[in-house]
C-alpha cells in the first residue's frame, strides 16, 4: 500500500506541525475566499480550523471520489455562516471542488454558495445556515445509522458502522431547536453523534455574554451526553477528546473547544468583527504573516500540503473497499437482510404497495383514521418506512399495527416517540431521509406546523422526501377552539415551493395522497386530514369519477349537463359543495364539482388539462374549504366567490361552527345564484 504524507511523518511533533500545517492553511484560504467576495464570515473558519483539521485526518471515514458511500461518516457544519471552513477542507482533502470554485465564493452558480447546499457541492451533507438546524439533522443521521444497525448488523457483521460529527456554534446551541433535538439524542443513547462546539464567547452583537449565559457542561450532563472540555488549539487535547468520544458509544458526545474566533488576526482575533465581516486586505496580510503563510500569495497552499488530496483519496477507496468486501460477505450470510437492506439503500416501494384495498361506503371515516388504515397496509411492504409522532399517536393514527417503538434497548423499532417536540422533530426526519435507506414520516396537529415550519422549509428547500401526517386540519376539530384550529396554514405551505399540500375529501382520496406521498422523490409531502368523520363515497352507484382522480391534483368529480358554474372544494368542504349542488338542481341551476386535494399537483398539469377541468369560458366559480382564502383567487378570479375563513375560529361543537361560520351548503348556493343575477 502506498505511503501517505502523514504516514511519513512518524513523531507526535511532526504529525503536529503537518497538522497544523493544513489548519492554517485552511485559514488563509478562509480569508482569501471571504475576501474575494467581500462578505461572509471568516471568524468561525480561523477559529475552527485545528478541531477540523485533525477530525478530518485523523478521524473522518470517507472516500472523496465517492462522496455517497453508505457506510461513510457524516460531517455537518451547523454553523453554516462559516462555509469557508467547509470549502477549503472539501479542496484539501481530494473532492470534487476545484480552487477556482473558492475564488468563486458566493456568486452566481458557483459550487460555494454562502452557506453549505446540499445537492450544489459535492461532500455537503445537508444545508445548513439557519442555526439549529445542522446539529439537530446530526441527530436524525446518528437516529438512521443506529435505526439501519439495529435492524442489520449480525454479531459476525456490523454492515453498518459509521459515526455523525458536527461542528456546532454558540448560535446554534441558543436556538430553541437544539434543546429539543440534542435531549432527544440524550434519552436515545445516540452514541455515534459526536458534537465539536465552538466555545468562543462571540457572536454578532458582541460578547455572548450580552444574551448567554447557559452552563453547557451542565446542560448537556442533563441530557445524558458525554461531555468534555478542552482547549481547541491545543492538538493533543483535541485528538484524545475525538478518541474518547468515538469509545464511548453508550452516549452521544459533545467536546465544548474553547476557541478564539478569527484565530492569528492580530486586530480582530477575540472580537465580533471577526465573525461576519471580511478582513481588511493589511489585516489578511497580518494575519498571514502571524501563522506563517506569504503575505501576498492568494489561495496559498503549500507543495507539502497538496499530496492530502491524493493521500485521503487511497485512503478512502481502501476504506470503501474493505466495505464492499464485507457487503458481500454479508450478502452470501444473510441473503434476506442483505435484500431488504438494498431495498431501503435503493428507495424500493413494491407495487403491491399502491394496491391498496379499496375503502367501502359502509360507514363514514375521518380521512385520519382512514390514514391509519393505509399505513397499517403499506408499512410492512416497504423496509425503508419509519414512522413517529409529537406525541400524539393515538390522535394522528401513526402507529402502525405489529411494528413496535425504537427504544435504546431496541433500535430494531421502526416507531418513534418525539415527545413533545415539533421543530427538533422536523429536523430529524430531515436527517433521517438526507442519511439514507430510510423514508421517514411523523405525525402532529396541523395547527402545530407553526412549530416546525423552519425544519420543513429545509425539507422543501433540499428536496427531501418526507411525510408529515397532519391531522385536525381544521375548525372541525370543534371544542379545542382557536389555538388549535389552523386557519391560514393551507394557504402558507402552497405558497412554499417544493412541497406538496394534499388534503382528501375521504377515505378513498387519502389512499390516493399516500400514493402521492410514496412516489414524490423531489421534496416534502403534507397529508391534511381531517378529526371528523367524513362520507366515504360510493362513486359507482353516485356516478362520481374515482378517487385516482386525486392523483392530478383536481378532477371533475361529478357535474350536471350543461353546467353553467364551478364549486371547488377540498377536504371536508367537499361533502358540503355535493350538498350545495342538490339545492341549486333543486332550484333549476346547473353546476361542476371540482375536488381538488392539491392545487401545486394541479398547477403542474398541462394547460390542456387544467383548461378541461377549469374551462376559461366558464367564469361563474365558487370555491369553498375552511381556511383563508388568499391561495383560491388564481382559481376562481376577480369575478368569482369564495367561501372561506379570513378570521380565528372558536371554541364549539364542530357543525355549530360550520353553521356559525358561514360554511354551509346554502351559503355555497347562495354564492352561484347571485353569480348568475
Amino acid at each position: 500500500m502506498q505511503t501517505t504524507t502523514l504516514q511519513k511523518n512518524n513523531t507526535v511533533t511532526d504529525r503536529n506541525l503537518y497538522l497544523k500545517e493544513i489548519a492554517n492553511t485552511i485559514r488563509g484560504l478562509s480569508m482569501d475566499g471571504v475576501g474575494a467576495a467581500n462578505s461572509g464570515h471568516p471568524g468561525l473558519p480561523l477559529g475552527m480550523a485545528d478541531v477540523a483539521a485533525i477530525l478530518w485526518t485523523n478521524y473522518l471515514k470517507h472516500n472523496p471520489n465517492s462522496p455517497d458511500w453508505f457506510d461513510r461518516d457524516r460531517f455537518i457544519l451547523s454553523a453554516g455562516h462559516g462555509s469557508m471552513l467547509t470549502y477549503s477542507l472539501l479542496h484539501l482533502y481530494g473532492y470534487d471542488l476545484p480552487l477556482d470554485e473558492l475564488k468563486n465564493f458566493r456568486q452566481w452558480e458557483s459550487k460555494t454558495p454562502g452557506h453549505p447546499e446540499y445537492y450544489e457541492t459535492p461532500g455537503v451533507e445537508t444545508t445548513t445556515g439557519p442555526l439549529g438546524q445542522g446539529i439537530s439533522n446530526g441527530v436524525g443521521m446518528a437516529l438512521a445509522e443506529a435505526s439501519l444497525a439495529g435492524r442489520f448488523n449480525q454479531d459476525d457483521c456490523n454492515i453498518i458502522d459509521h459515526y455523525t460529527y458536527v461542528i456546532a456554534s454558540d448560535g446554534d446551541l441558543q436556538e430553541g431547536i437544539s434543546h429539543e433535538a440534542c435531549a432527544f439524542a440524550g434519552h436515545n443513547k445516540l452514541g455515534k453523534l459526536i458534537v465539536l462546539y465552538d466555545d468562543n464567547n462571540i457572536s454578532i452583537d458582541g460578547v455572548t455574554e450580552l444574551s448567554y449565559s447557559d452552563d453547557v457542561q451542565k446542560r448537556f450532563e442533563g441530557y445524558h451526553w458525554q461531555v468534555q472540555k478542552i482547549n481547541g488549539h491545543d492538538y493533543t487535547a483535541i485528538n484524545n477528546a475525538i478518541k474518547n468520544a468515538k469509545n464511548n458509544t453508550a452516549q452521544p458526545s459533545i467536546i465544548i473547544c474553547k476557541t478564539t474566533i478569527g484565530f492569528g488576526s492580530p486586530n480582530r482575533a477575540g472580537t465580533s468583527k471577526a465573525h461576519g465581516e471580511p478582513f481588511p486586505e493589511d489585516e489578511i496580510k497580518l494575519t498571514k504573516a502571524n501563522l506563517g503563510l506569504p503575505e501576498n500569495e492568494k489561495f496559498y497552499i503549500p507543495e507539502n500540503i497538496k499530496p492530502l488530496a491524493l493521500d485521503t483519496q487511497i485512503k478512502g477507496a481502501a476504506a470503501e473497499n474493505d466495505w464492499n468486501k464485507k457487503w458481500e460477505t454479508y450478502k452470501n450470510k444473510y441473503p434476506r437482510q442483505a435484500k431488504k437492506l438494498q431495498q431501503c439503500l435503493d428507495g424500493y416501494i413494491p407495487e403491491k404497495a399502491f394496491d391498496i384495498p379499496v375503502f367501502s361506503p359502509e360507514k363514514p371515516m375521518a380521512t385520519r383514521a382512514a390514514s391509519g388504515e393505509v399505513l397499517n397496509y403499506i408499512a410492512p411492504l416497504i423496509p425503508a418506512l419509519i414512522g413517529g409522532s409529537a406525541d400524539l399517536t393515538p390522535s394522528n393514527k401513526t402507529f402502525p399495527k405489529g411494528e413496535e417503538s425504537y427504544a435504546p434497548n431496541n433500535t430494531a423499532g421502526r416507531y418513534i416517540h418525539y415527545g413533545i417536540r415539533e421543530h427538533g422533530m422536523g429536523a430529524i426526519l430531515n436527517g433521517m431521509a438526507l442519511h439514507g435507506g430510510i423514508l421517514p414520516y411523523s405525525g402532529t396537529f396541523f395547527v402545530f406546523v407553526d412549530y416546525m415550519r423552519p425544519a420543513m422549509r429545509m425539507a422543501a428547500l433540499m428536496k427531501q422526501q418526507v411525510i408529515y401526517v397532519l391531522t385536525h386540519d381544521s375548525i372541525g376539530l370543534g371544542e379545542d377552539g382557536p389555538t388549535h384550529q389552523p386557519i391560514a396554514h393551507l394557504a402558507s405551505f402552497r405558497a412554499m415551493p417544493n412541497i406538496s399540500v394534499i388534503r382528501p375529501m375521504d377515505a378513498n382520496e387519502t389512499a390516493e395522497a399516500w400514493k402521492m406521498a410514496l412516489r414524490k422523490k423531489d421534496g416534502p409531502t403534507c397529508l391534511v386530514l381531517t378529526r371528523q368523520k367524513l362520507p366515504t363515497y360510493n362513486r359507482q352507484k353516485l356516478n362520481y369519477a374515482p378517487a385516482a382522480g386525486a392523483a392530478n391534483g383536481g378532477y371533475i368529480l361529478t357535474e350536471d349537463l350543461g353546467f353553467d358554474s364551478i364549486i371547488i372544494a377540498t377536504g371536508s368542504e367537499v361533502e358540503i359543495a355535493l350538498e350545495a349542488k342538490s339545492i341549486l338542481n333543486k332550484k333549476g341551476f346547473k353546476t361542476r364539482i371540482v375536488s381538488m386535494p392539491s392545487t401545486d399537483i394541479f398547477d403542474k398539469k398541462s394547460e390542456e388539462y387544467k383548461n378541461r377541468i377549469l374551462p376559461k369560458n366558464i367564469r361563474k366559480r365558487v370555491a369553498v374549504e375552511a381556511g383563508a382564502t388568499l391561495s383560491w383567487y388564481k382559481y376562481i378570479g376577480l369575478d368569482g366567490k369564495i367561501i372561506g375563513l379570513d378570521r380565528f375560529g372558536a371554541s364549539a361543537p364542530y357543525k355549530t361552527l360550520y353553521q356559525k361560520l358561514g360554511l354551509t351548503a346554502e351559503a355555497v348556493a347562495d354564492a352561484v345564484i347571485n353569480l348568475n343575477k
